[in-house]
């Protein structure tokens, strides 16, 4: 369930990553994401499900042969409330902002980045059309 609409996420992004435990940490510790589920044994991750603390949530784990997804590709849009306080956690951990902070013509305001291994985070205030 999501806290802001008490319906569950229906839409869950998913990623690869090389190094899916130390994705794990940025994820939580940089942008702000909690594990909600993490399984796997040693520095492979079978699943792993993370929530964003204003609702929704990403999946992800360790790249394999066999997966549809390639470690590093993907771009994903995170709406929250405060997306100056994200970029400053973002900045303070010498992650790559490749959008500096923006106020929108739209009433957006936000920024973009990528993680370690390549994958695009885009936060900002915009949740969508009411």
């Amino acid at each position: 369930m999501t806290q802001e609409t008490g319906t569950a996420t229906a839409i869950w992004p998913c990623f690869a990553y090389a190094d899916a435990r130390a994705a794990i940490r940025f994820l939580v510790d940089v942008f702000g994401f909690t594990e909600a589920a993490v399984y796997g044994d040693g520095d492979v991750v079978e699943h792993a499900e993370l929530r964003w603390p204003e609702g929704g949530g990403v999946m992800l784990g360790s790249a394999r042969d066999d997966s549809p997804l390639d470690p590093g590709v993907g771009n994903v849009y995170v709406v929250t409330a405060d997306p100056d306080a994200v970029l400053e956690r973002v900045t303070r951990a010498g992650a790559r902002v490749t959008r500096p902070m923006k106020d929108e013509d739209y009433g957006s305001r936000g920024f973009t980045c990528r993680d370690p291994e390549g994958i695009t985070w885009s936060f900002g205030t915009y949740a969508g059309t009411q």
